[in-house]
């Protein structure tokens, strides 16, 4: 049986300038007019889902999360073109042609078979209509490499080791594959911010929230504190606190796609 980590708005919501850079980026690419239905899937918090009343005012749009917190939070930005509902992205459908605009920002990382739910998300959208994808790709940095490595040892690893595991994720050339292949334009790329984070052992507090979620809800509460001290202290080595801040690189793909006019849904 799948279980899902218990998400913090409160944790997710630190940095949430920096976490909002990418979403931001991502929106601004989509040329989408005349729209009247949007669907973010994954929409957290729901603060940045509201942004996007500002980007297409006249839109129905509606948030979709997993998590029962996120959208406890979320409900304060709620309104009469605004909403949320609970649901997982894998098994989210909507009427064929339905949708002028899908985001996905910041979710599909955790879905290992997301490769095979995008020829649905294309089909949902009407002729013209616009899917927009972000996901991390820094799973190989020293973050989550020393994440891996940790939860992989004893006495953690009986608890952690199978939360530490990540799918692997496409990179912009396999969206350009699978998104052209179901009749879109792709505009796809990737970037690394240079974050750079203000408090004391700021890695850990940006991965406290994303990342290390997961690994740190396995454990039991005296090994959770005790990881986490550990987990710390090597973060701190690996990222360590300059007078301006702590630098935090962060891979992140983008992928956007239009929908040709011509492909039947």
């Amino acid at each position: 049986m799948r279980t899902s980590p218990v998400w913090s708005p409160v944790q997710y919501g630190t940095y949430a300038d920096e976490r909002a850079r990418p979403f931001r980026d991502l929106v601004e690419r989509v040329r989408a007019t005349d729209v009247r239905t949007v669907v973010d899937l994954g929409c957290g918090p729901g603060a940045l889902t509201a942004t996007l009343r500002e980007v297409w005012p006249e839109a129905v749009i509606r948030g979709i999360d997993s998590s029962p917190q996120m959208l406890e939070a979320a409900a304060e930005y709620a309104d009469d073109h605004l909403s949320f509902e609970l649901g997982d992205v894998r098994e989210w459908a909507a009427e064929p042609g339905s949708l002028d605009v899908i985001v996905t920002n910041a979710t599909l990382q955790w879905v290992p078979e997301q490769v095979d739910l995008l020829p649905g998300f294309v089909r949902a959208l009407r002729p013209g209509g616009w899917l927009a994808i972000q996901i991390p790709g820094n799973g190989n940095a020293p973050s989550h490499a020393i994440l891996r490595e940790l939860a992989e040892t004893e006495p953690y690893a009986e608890y952690a080791k199978d939360a530490s595991l990540r799918p692997d994720v496409p990179g912009p050339a396999e969206y350009v594959d699978v998104l052209s292949a179901e009749g879109c334009v792709v505009d796809a790329w990737e970037t690394t911010y240079f974050h750079v984070l203000a408090g004391d052992n700021a890695v850990l507090e940006w991965v406290k929230g994303t990342g290390a979620r997961p690994v740190l809800q396995s454990l039991p509460d005296d090994l959770r504190k005790q990881f986490e001290a550990e987990y710390g202290a090597r973060l701190a080595e690996a990222y360590p606190q300059k007078p301006y801040g702590t630098v935090l690189p962060f891979r992140r793909i983008f992928a956007v796609a239009q929908k040709l006019a011509q492909k039947e849904s």
